[in-house]
């Protein structure tokens, strides 16, 4: 069950405007990735369900966010139909992110009133979610659609809450570019955590980075 409401869930995505994204069949590594991001200031992750058995990893690693990192909000992403949904959402998932739009994955969660959030690549696939209650859709994957698509959408659709995922970096200019052309949040997988960070097992490094990029998303708001 989860242990924040899809409410709580939006308010966090908002005030940090970052998700990282992760995921591997390592439960140690996961856990060290989580501690990390979370000692830099992230209050949530997305654990990409992509391999055998992730369930079992995801079951674990939010007993120990439950225990361990108050405050941490788990969600699972690269969920694809409405029974995978089911089965993290029983496993503590407080948010589902999805690389399509399917609308059985919006009754398994509304049912249980757990935030999800639909890959979509159109207005009308947007608008589609929004009907069935969806608050923050997804862009994906990002770097093909980029910022003006957001922009486009924002203009006839101002109350369209945005994650763009896929092409979005650390760098500044880069989220200058999603949050000007009106995100919602951003989020950032590989870019953030990265292949040699995972290799060289840089905890210190990663959690430098989530401290790093936070502040400058907030400073990026203001302006």
């Amino acid at each position: 069950m989860a242990q924040f409401t899809r409410i709580e869930v939006a308010t966090a995505m908002k005030e940090t405007g970052m998700i990282p994204l992760f995921f591997s069949n390592d439960l140690e590594l996961s856990k060290n990735v989580l501690k990390a991001c979370y000692d830099g200031g992230a209050r949530l992750m997305e654990f990409t369900a992509r391999g055998d058995f992730a369930h079992e990893v995801f079951a674990e690693l939010t007993k120990y966010a439950i225990k361990e990192l108050p405050g941490m909000i788990m969600g699972v992403g690269s969920v694809t139909d409405a029974a995978a949904a089911s089965l993290y959402m029983q496993l503590g998932a407080n948010f589902i992110v999805t690389p399509v739009f399917r609308e059985d994955i919006a009754i398994a969660c509304n049912r249980r009133k757990v935030l999800w959030s639909p890959g979509c690549g159109t207005l009308s696939e947007i608008a589609r979610a929004e009907e069935l209650g969806c608050e923050i859709v997804k862009l994906f994957p990002g770097e093909i659609y980029g910022p003006q698509f957001i922009k486009g959408v924002k203009g006839p659709c101002p109350w369209t809450n945005i994650m763009p995922t896929g092409g979005v970096s650390t760098e500044r200019d880069n989220l200058k570019s999603w949050f000007d052309a009106g995100a919602y949040c951003v989020g950032i997988g590989s870019q953030l955590i990265s292949a040699s960070v995972l290799q060289s097992r840089d905890y210190a490094g990663l959690t430098q980075k989530v401290k790093e990029t936070i502040p400058i998303i907030a400073e990026i708001r203001k302006t």
